[in-house]
This record gives structure tokens, sequence and C-alpha cells, in this order.
């Protein structure tokens, strides 16, 4: 197939090769939106479109494993300004988490109903890539699991263990009103339990490749805590809602869902944005413990980045909670260490109108989540190669480690046969993060003011530019990518 883009002179970042830690220039073709090689000096000759990029870094486009799209705005407008925001960043593919009950859809029912519903929102709006995340809220949804897998290629799934008995923004609420579950029906340890027997049975049945992610965080433990912090009234802000979710209820839950991963012979297990140094080494615990359990750990770049002192106010209000600086620099620690496999937005667009109460000071009156797409790979390239974090290590943290646990297979690098998802990286660049500057939605964000050490210059999306010259170009080209739960060989993804 001829050339149809020849992008020259760019000093690409290959996932987990050192040697691309000082990357000569080479130039990268790109023919029918797939990679066709990779070299010094690739002919020119019939290519109608040559790009220079200057000696800036390439890296592969970024898999950001974990999104919330809809959650707070309607599905079709977020999925237009936050994909814009996504582009910014450098995220090429967005893999985002839906499920049934108050906010989202606003509605319970059958996935075999509510998934085209968020499909049809979706299509043709999104200007990159994108992928579904599902949580199993009721035992319907449980049974539908094999079906989602083959109607959907969904082959992840969610739990959210502090639903079980505490609300969404820190105050708890009526459960089967929230979560739209049927009355006879609860949400707690045996439902976790009976989703991690359904996801083992159909990696048997229909596939080995389906995970299950979890946010841990104990209810019992964050329910006492902040009436404990609403009654002393000593704290306040971004500090008072830590102490309201401690860290330890993060190390509880995780040790009950490892056990329960174990009891169940559930092997794939994803440990979502673990917020605190308690988080961690209780994920390291249970991962000598239960050495058969496949683990995987992830962190945000808002907790590798902000702490409750650092961040720009109320709008850095996140569950879990960003915590001190001493749990910043732990974090720090273990992806330095390696016991982290990828890092990701958690990007939840909450407009200010949404996000703050009567009372704009009132923690507990806000809703948690932020925006941060815009973010993700400027802030770990900066920061990271200031710490010593090598640039073939961030390639895998931000692509090739998320593409390869959730079935995207042909994604997370840039070499002949993978889709030409490119992103330009300028290392040099100083800059400061305005909430006005952002393609999202959200307007304000808890990362005001602060000073990036990296800018995303160029973003192609399966050899299309989608991001150029300070601003998100061209239509929304983003496919949803349906994923095969059998697939080992790259040629495994479909999509449509």
């Amino acid at each position: 197939m001829a050339t149809d883009l020849l992008i020259r002179n760019a000093r690409v970042v290959r996932p987990g090769d050192p040697s691309t830690d000082s990357p000569p220039a080479v130039d990268i073709a790109v023919a029918g939106g797939a990679i066709t090689a990779v070299g010094a000096q690739l002919p020119t000759s019939g290519v109608d479109n040559v790009i220079d990029a200057r000696g800036l870094l390439a890296f592969p486009g970024v898999v950001d494993a974990h999104q919330h799209w809809g959650i707070y705005q309607e599905l079709a407008a977020d999925t237009d300004t936050e994909s814009r925001a996504c582009a910014q960043g450098g995220v090429t593919t967005s893999i985002t988490y839906m499920r049934t009950g108050r906010y989202y859809l606003n509605r319970g029912g059958a996935y075999r109903d509510f998934v085209p519903e968020v499909l049809a929102a979706m299509a043709g709006r999104s200007f990159v890539d994108h992928a579904l995340h599902l949580a199993p809220m009721t035992a319907e949804h449980i049974a539908e699991i094999p079906s989602l897998v083959q109607d959907f290629g969904i082959t992840s799934f969610k739990i959210f263990m502090f639903y079980g008995g505490h609300g969404l923004h820190g105050r708890s609420s009526d459960q089967a009103d929230f979560l739209m579950i049927p009355p006879t029906e609860r949400y707690d340890l045996a439902h976790f339990e009976f989703v991690m027997r359904a996801i083992q049975r159909a990696r048997a049945s229909v596939g080995r490749h389906l995970s299950l992610s979890l946010h841990c965080e104990t209810a019992e433990i964050m329910a006492a805590y902040t009436e404990l912090v609403e009654r002393e009234g000593t704290l306040s802000g971004l500090r008072a809602y830590s102490a309201s979710r401690p860290a330890h209820s993060e190390g509880l839950a995780i040790t009950t869902a490892s056990y329960l991963a174990h009891e169940t012979g559930l092997a794939n297990i994803n440990l979502l944005h673990l917020s605190s140094a308690k988080a961690v080494e209780a994920a390291l615990t249970m991962a000598a413990a239960f050495p058969h359990v496949d683990f995987r750990r992830e962190v945000t770049i808002g907790h590798l980045l902000a702490d409750v002192d650092t961040a720009h106010g109320l709008g850095g209000k996140v569950n879990p909670p960003l915590r001190e600086r001493a749990d910043v620099e732990a974090l720090w620690r273990h992806l330095l260490a390696g016991d982290i496999d990828w890092v990701v937005s958690d990007h939840a667009c909450c407009r200010d109108e949404q996000k703050f109460g009567p009372d704009r000071e009132d923690v507990f009156a806000a809703k948690s989540g932020f925006g941060g797409a815009e973010y993700l790979l400027p802030g770990l390239v900066g920061e990271g190669m200031r710490r010593g974090l090598p640039l073939s290590r961030i390639a895998e943290l931000t692509a090739r480690n998320p593409a390869r646990r959730y079935g995207l297979v042909d994604k997370g690098e840039i070499a002949a046969g993978f889709d030409a998802d490119i992103v330009l990286v300028d290392p040099d660049a100083r800059w400061t993060v305005r909430a006005a500057d952002s393609e999202s939605a959200q307007e304000y964000t808890p990362f005001e003011g602060f000073e990036m050490h990296a800018r995303v210059d160029t973003v192609f999306l399966r050899g299309h530019r989608i991001y150029g010259d300070g601003k998100v170009q061209g239509d929304p080209r983003g496919r949803y990518l349906r994923r095969d739960p059998r697939a080992d060989a790259r040629r495994g993804v479909a999509s449509s």
C-alpha cells in the first residue's frame, strides 16, 4: 500500500525499550491508517503528506483507560467536548466507565437496551477512538455478561465497592433509588462475589481476556468518618474530604476484593486509582499473598500532581480523595519502582454550576470528579523526566500496558502494523495551566496555575491529524472499538 503520510525527524519512544530513552530521529510511514515502517531516511517519493516533526518526541497515542463520559452532562454533548480535551492532551483512545442508575443515562434496566442507547449517543461525535467498561449493578446484568462480550465487544467490567452503603459525593443515600436496582436486591459484598464468579465463568466460555476493575473504598468506614469529620468541624476543604474517606478504607477494600478474587478464581483484577501509600502497600501485599491472581495497579495524574494543599480549590474533590503530599511522594516512589501498571486521567467533566453547592466552600456539598485528560501526558512527561522516569516507561504507563490489558491490540506502540496513533511532544516547552485554554466544557481545573514542563504539539489518530497548531482539527473520526476476548494476535480488534 502506498504511503499516504510520512512523519520525518521524530524521536520515537518505544514502550519497554530503554534504548529509546535517548532516541535518534527517524521517520514514520503510514498507509491506510496504520504504521507501515519506522526507520531512518524512509523514501518520500510519491508521498503527498510529509510532516517534519522537528526532532520532537513521538509517543504512542495515549490509551486513557479510565474516563467517565456523560456522568454529569448529556452523553452526546460530553462525547464531543471531552473527546476534544482528549485530543488536546494526546489521548487517542478513551475507555469510559458506564453503569445504570443516577447520572449517566439516569435509567435502570437491562444492558441489552442500555448499551445501544449509549453507542447511539456517541456515534459520530468523538474525536478519539473509544471503548466501554460496564458495571454489573443487578442480577440481570450479571446474567448478561456473556452476551455483552459477544454482542458489543465489552471485555472489562467494574465494581464500585463503596456504593454498598455510601453516596457518590460523600453522604449516604438510598441505595435502591440511587442505583435504580430492584428493591429485593442489594449491591453488597455478596453481589461483588457473584459478579466475579460470572466473569470467571465467562472467561471459560467466551474468552479468557476478560478483566474486572474495582473502585476500592469501604462504605462503612467512610460513613463513620464522614460523620466524625463533620461533627468535629476542625477540618475544612479537601483535607476534610480526605479525612472523611481515609486511606485505610482503601486498604481494607483492596484486601476484601483480593480475597474474593482468590475465592472465586478470577485471575484478572485491576485495582483502580490507588491514591495513598496505604492503598499501594495493601495492593502489593495482596499480590504477594495471592500470586495466582494477575493484579494490575492504576494511579491517576491528579493524584500524582496535586495534593490537598496545592489543588486549586474544591474543584479538586474526587473519589478517592486527593491526599497529603506524603502520599503523592509515595505514589511516585512506587511508580519509579515499577509497582504501577498504568496512569490515567479519571476524566469526569463536572461544570461549575453542577460542581459546587450553595456554599462554594462546603466540600461535602460539592460533587466528586473533575476533568484532566488534557494534562495526562504532558504532566507525566514533565514531572516524570524531572524525577528520572524513563521515557520508555512513560510509553508503557500511558499506552502499551492499558492497551494490552484491555484488549486494544492495534493500539499502544509506534511500530509496523499498529494504528497510526502518534503524539508529538515537546519536552522543553514550559507553560501554565489555565482552565480557559482547555477544550473541555469544564470551566475550572484543580490544576489551575500549575507549571507544566512538556507540551503536546501534534496528535494523529490513525494517521489523521486531530490536534495541531494549538487547536483540535478536522471532523470527529473516533470509532467505537469492539474487543475480542479470544484475541492474542494484534489483529484481533474489530472496529465499527
